[in-house]
Parts: C-alpha cells; structure tokens; sequence
C-alpha cells in the first residue's frame, strides 16, 4: 500500500512539475527582456500593423485577433498575462483604439501597450500667425479633416462652452491657439481640432488676460487678441515684437490710423511678397480691415498669434517712435517723425531699385 502511494505521488508531483514548467516556459517566453538591437525596437513604421481595438472587446477576443494577425504566437501565454496584470491592477484593463504593433515585439510588450493605452496618435502643427484659411488648408493636406468643413466649423462660437468669447464674434479667428497638437487617430475631426485649440488658448494665452491689472489695462479681450494679431504678422524678427507692439499702441492711443500692411492683405485675402508689394490702389482699396484709411483696431484679429507676440501686446512699454517701415529682409526702420519716416522709405525703396537683375 505504501509502495501504491508513493507511485501515485510521484506522478502528482511529476505532472505539478511538468505544468509549473510549460508555465514558466510560456512566461519566460513571452517576457523575454528586450534588446535595443532587436528589430522591433528599431522597427519603421511601415513595418507594423496597425489594429484596432473596439470599446468593450473581451479579453480573451483581443488575444485571438492578435493572434489572427500573427502578432502573437500563443493564446494561451495572452491568457495567463492577462490573468497575471489584472492580479496586479485589478482595476485596469486593455484600452480601445488603434495600435501600432510589430510582430516582432514581444508578447508583453504588446499587450503593456493596449493595457496601457498607447494608442497611435496624428500629429499636426499651426505656426505663430497663421490665419483660418492656412490652417484648413495644412489640416486637408494632411489628410485630417476637409478644409471646407474647418472653415464653416470656425464660424460656429461655441459660447456655452467658453463663455469667455467675446460676443458678436463672425469667427474664431485670433483664438485658434498655434501649437503641436497630438490626436488618437479615429478620434479626430472639425470639433475635436477646435476644441483642442480653443483649450490651449483657454489654458495660455486667457490667464495672461485675467491675470494683468485690469485697471491698467487699455485693451478689450479681443483688442488684446486683434493687436497681438497684427504684432504677430509685422514682427518677423523676435527682437523687434516690442518695439512694434509699443509703437501700434501709442498710434493707438493718439488715434492715428495703425498702417499697418498685414490689415491690407487680410481684408483683400492676398499676401504680398519682395516681389509684389501692395500697390497704392490695394492700399486705397475700401475695407473693415484697411488700417490706413480706418484709424482704430480692424473688427476682428487678422491672425492667431503666439504667446511673445500676445505678451508683448498686453501692456506695451511707451515708446518715443510713431513709425516703422519695413525692409525686405524683415527688420524694420523706426522713426520719430513722418519726415524721417518719410526718409526711411526712399532710402528703402531706392535699395530695392538698385538690387541688380539675376
């Protein structure tokens, strides 16, 4: 009886031992350590595979897609990961979205990954001083969104959600804050890049506004916005934006009309170049936008403008300079009188006339 016992332990014991081992092969297996010189880690994108996971997928349905697709070798090591993390993060679990995944990651890895939600995400950036129009047209070429639909988006104020906007706005121009955005993909659309940028500029630029001394400050939210606009397109070079900034606010405040170019080419929806500058008719040309015929600010910014160009604007410093001309290489001359102002234009133009034909 005894020798019976020892028999049926000594298969018990074999058979505890053989299941502990293909356990520990599977885990060894699938958690191996990564090498940087693995060709996953150094793999291109265009080496992965890209899956997605919709909201409420089971566990187990996420394995054995992942295993259709050749991510993953073994159901069965997914299944005891899978049992493992949730012993460790009882309150977690895998994430919908699109994944980017190679084959040649790791079982751990990849399912680190969807545990955490390391979803793919779209990347897109709008430059300092880009108005609506350019930013719809990056977005469409992009592949994002259409740049129609930006467009008319733009022109839908979204005040219960952000009170804040000044009333009566016809657009959102001046508060699409210029940035990097990352977006999930599948997750991106007209309202979601709006909203996006509207946060930013709620969380940048509008504490700026709320935190400076409102007794002291001269300007509305959207005087502010329209101001820092214009800075933001006649300051090529960073270590002028004050200066500008300080000479359109005395102009400002002297009610002497800003004449500024970039009024001009927004209003007529052309941008001049070395090449082509703004004719005297172009100049003369009727506009809301027309800040050499109009004294005052335009109705609306003409620009989204960047947080230097938005500080600079605030409470610009006084000045003893009541003009600037600009020369072709983006600096400025800036004048105390209209004589030297004058002055300053001849000596620039006469310049150009003399630059020799290539």
């Amino acid at each position: 009886m005894k020798r019976f016992f020892a028999i049926v332990l000594l298969m018990v014991l074999t058979a505890l031992g053989l299941t502990a081992w293909r356990s520990w092969a599977w885990w060894s297996w699938a958690s191996a350590p990564v090498d940087p010189t693995d060709s996953w880690a150094n793999a291109a994108e265009t080496d992965r595979v890209q899956v997605e996971i919709p909201q409420g997928t089971p566990s187990q349905q996420i394995g054995q897609e992942l295993a259709d697709a050749g991510l993953i070798r073994s159901t069965t090591a997914w299944k005891l990961w899978t049992r493992w993390q949730t012993f460790q993060d009882d309150s977690g679990g895998y994430q919908a979205g699109t994944y980017a995944l190679s084959p040649e990651q790791p079982l751990t890895a990849i399912a680190a990954k969807i545990w955490t939600g390391d979803v793919v995400e779209l990347s897109f950036t709008i430059p300092e001083g880009w108005n609506r129009e350019q930013i719809a047209a990056l977005l469409e070429r992009q592949g994002l969104v259409s740049s129609l639909a930006f467009l008319a988006a733009t022109e839908q104020i979204p005040t219960a959600n952000y009170p804040w906007l000044p009333s009566g706005l016809p657009h959102l121009e001046g508060f699409l804050y210029p940035d990097t955005y990352q977006v999930p993909e599948g997750e991106i659309d007209t309202e979601t890049v709006i909203r996006l940028m509207l946060d930013r500029f709620e969380q940048i630029a509008l504490p700026l506004y709320q935190a400076s001394n409102q007794a002291q400050n001269r300007y509305s939210l959207l005087q502010w916005v329209t101001l820092a606009s214009i800075v933001e397109r006649e300051a090529v070079v960073a270590e002028e934006r004050d200066e500008i900034a300080s000479v359109f606010a005395r102009r400002l405040q002297e009610g002497i009309p800003l004449g500024a170019d970039p009024t001009v080419e927004y209003g007529l929806g052309i941008e001049q170049t070395p090449d082509q500058p703004l004719t005297l008719d172009q100049v003369r040309t009727p506009n809301p936008y027309n800040t050499y015929i109009n004294a005052g600010l335009p109705p609306t910014p003409i620009a989204n403008a960047g947080l230097a160009s938005l500080e600079a604007s605030l409470n610009p410093a006084p000045t003893e300079f009541l003009y600037f001309v600009a020369r072709y290489d983006g600096t400025h001359v800036f004048s105390r009188t209209l004589t030297e102002h004058e002055l300053a234009q001849a000596t620039i133009r006469d310049q150009v006339e003399l630059q020799p034909v290539e």
